[in-house]
């Protein structure tokens, strides 16, 4: 048996394990490492949790995800209802600034602008999001405010990653330019290459960052 075909397998039974998922009508193929998921999902919260479950396997170097969320007559709402749903929502999430985003809607897409003032905040909405009904996808466009000191950025990251169990002084290299941040160097999995950047986004004065991190 070919490793594309063990790790489709191995993709499969992650779907099939992953409770928050209806699986039945996904398809997954694999070819060098990427895999491509296809078919469709009830919600837009099966298609996220989707992409997740297929990183989560090992083998996979990179996952397309190509699922159509298809909502079920119950879970449609208008636009507005879907707007007023995500400003309620957000002005109860202790985590996100009041008044920080701007929503709008069309056919059920949701665009989130604004400022804020972390990352973890910038996630913490689009979370909110893709959990509503009616809506099919999410495009967050909220941005990290500048800082005016950003001279520790490189050091402040590369002392956390090194406290992480998976990565070696060598295995991850950290540039920083103003709070522009990029990370290079080769990981085992996904998941390390994603908690590498979540590290990177947890620093003060963090804007951008660029993941270059090969999976390997």
């Amino acid at each position: 048996m070919s490793h594309d075909s063990e790790l489709r397998t191995a993709v499969q039974q992650e779907l099939s394990w992953e409770p928050s998922i209806v699986s039945a009508h996904i398809g997954v193929t694999a070819d060098a490492g990427v895999v491509t998921l296809t078919g469709h999902v009830g919600n837009f919260a099966q298609k996220h949790a989707a992409e997740d479950a297929a990183k989560r396997v090992k083998g996979v170097k990179a996952v397309a995800e190509e699922i159509e969320v298809r909502l079920l007559p119950e879970s449609n709402r208008t636009d507005e209802q879907i707007a007023a749903a995500i400003l309620d929502r957000l002005a109860w999430n202790v985590t996100f600034p009041r008044d920080a985003a701007k929503v709008t809607v069309e056919n059920g897409w949701v665009t989130l602008t604004g400022e804020v003032d972390w990352h973890f905040q910038k996630e913490a909405a689009g979370q909110d999001v893709r959990r509503l009904f009616g809506v099919v996808g999410v495009s967050n466009q909220l941005t990290v405010k500048a800082r005016v000191d950003t001279s520790s950025i490189s050091s402040n990251i590369r002392s956390s990653l090194n406290r992480s169990w998976f990565y070696g002084p060598e295995a991850v290299t950290v540039t920083a330019d103003g709070g522009r941040v990029t990370l290079r160097g080769h990981v085992h999995t996904i998941h390390e290459r994603d908690s590498a950047a979540h590290t990177a986004w947890a620093a003060s004065g963090v804007t951008t960052v660029e993941n270059d991190i090969i999976v390997a």
